[in-house]
């Protein structure tokens, strides 16, 4: 399978799917069955998968550059009320993702449950609007 340019903002929306999912799945791992193993494991899959979509996104627009929404109707707010809190919340979970991380691998489970309480959701919203923002740039 060989994949081009323009396929990476396909390949971009699987993997902030994929993320969701697995984030969903290392959830219920802790929340509902208190399995930590798989807690760990997932999440750190979920990890992988976000780094993937971040070297895929960035050699995409390395190559493109900035891609405008190309749509002047009632649409393009809605996508900007989507993009601007993605792009922003993106950034700033960054290094709360590798604080958790960490913590969690060292066993500090009290810091680690402080900070994913809110960064959790924030991951969610992050890989779900980067679906919508890929289906409403490139689908709709």
């Amino acid at each position: 399978m060989n994949l081009d340019l323009t396929d990476l903002p396909t390949l971009n929306a699987l993997l902030n799917a994929t993320s969701a999912l697995i984030l969903t799945f290392g959830y219920i791992a802790i929340k509902r069955r208190g399995d930590i193993r798989r807690h760990k494991r997932l999440m750190l899959a979920a990890l992988a998968v976000s780094a993937l979509f971040l070297i895929s996104y960035l050699i995409y627009h390395n190559a493109v550059g900035s891609v405008p929404y190309p749509k002047h109707d009632w649409t393009r707010p809605l996508y900007f009320a989507i993009l601007i809190p993605h792009v922003i919340l993106a950034a700033l979970m960054v290094p709360f993702v590798v604080a958790a991380v960490i913590l969690g691998l060292r066993g500090r489970y009290r810091a680690h449950v402080r900070i994913t309480r809110v960064l959790w959701p924030v991951w969610m919203f992050v890989s779900a609007s980067g679906v919508a923002v890929y289906l409403m740039l490139y689908r709709f």
